[in-house]
């Protein structure tokens, strides 16, 4: 196993640290969790780099990659719903259109098809990189200014979340063969 894979491994072992941080009786418990949840994101751009620069890209990490990101969103999204600072809806919206492109590529691999990665759904995964620790610091550094910042991000996300589905299975709608239904 390459060293880009071995990193993207580490991020999936994150996920249950984070957890077990966030729902401990550790004081700044939030706070603490919110930093392994930033450490565990940055490891996302730190393995694609390595992976990209010293041409280690394996079908392995193509695989494990996005779903390793998928995990680690989705588990502190539900958390966050779980301490009341997300609505469940928005999160279901997002796990759904998780889901439903993910899907959709299994059926384009399955074709021969690679379906990159778009510029909205890069901007997806940025603005919940940057609303999800908001959100676990109830808005700091942004308090004393009373603008909801962490609030307007998980919305701002959200519009991404659903552009970049629409925008994927539109542009790849030709994969989906409807003659086999």
């Amino acid at each position: 196993m390459n060293l880009a894979n071995k990193i993207t491994i580490f991020r999936v072992f994150l996920v249950p640290v984070f957890m077990a941080v966030l729902y401990s009786n550790i004081r700044y418990s939030t706070y603490i969790a919110a930093v392994i949840f930033i450490f565990a994101a940055l490891t996302d751009t730190l393995d694609g780099y390595i992976a990209r620069s010293r041409n280690l890209v394996t079908n392995f990490g193509k695989f494990v990659d996005p779903l390793a990101d998928k995990i680690l969103v989705s588990a502190a999204l539900i958390s966050l719903v779980e301490l009341g600072r997300v609505p469940a809806w928005v999160v279901i919206v997002i796990i759904a259109r998780e889901f439903t492109i993910t899907g959709f590529r299994v059926i384009a691999a399955s074709e021969g098809v690679t379906i990159a990665a778009s510029p909205l759904g890069k901007f997806k995964t940025i603005t919940q990189l940057i609303a999800i620790p908001l959100l676990l610091l109830n808005n700091f550094p942004f308090q004393a200014s009373n603008i909801p910042v962490d609030i307007i991000m998980l919305y701002v996300s959200l519009i991404f979340t659903i552009l970049s589905g629409v925008d994927y299975l539109y542009k790849n709608k030709d994969t989906l063969k409807l003659k086999d239904i």
